[in-house]
């Protein structure tokens, strides 16, 4: 099927070999929420899955993970947070003779 898999039933996959991005403006409320659900995610699992009205992205992440702080204080104040997630690998290390 390509990039993507989707099925009557079902969401939209988003898969490896696409591009996809969409932003959210949300409550304090709501971003806190997504975030307590991702931090469990992270740490629980070694995959985090996301999930929109028509698509889901599976995730299979490795380490170490990048988290980024940035503050603005001028003029407006504004606090950005980064974080990127390396893609994981099944990949077993040779042996040693």
């Amino acid at each position: 099927m390509g990039a993507d898999e989707s099925t009557a039933d079902g969401p939209t996959t988003i898969r490896p070999g696409r591009n996809f991005e969409r932003e959210y403006r949300l409550t304090a409320s709501d971003a806190g929420e997504f975030l307590i659900e991702l931090g469990e995610q992270l740490r629980d699992e070694d995959t985090v899955t996301l999930v929109g009205d028509e698509w889901e992205l599976p995730f299979d992440f490795g380490e170490p993970i990048e988290l980024e702080i940035e503050f603005d204080g001028v003029e407006d104040p504004e606090l950005e947070i980064e974080m990127e997630l390396p893609g994981g690998s099944d990949d077993e290390p040779p042996d040693v003779a």
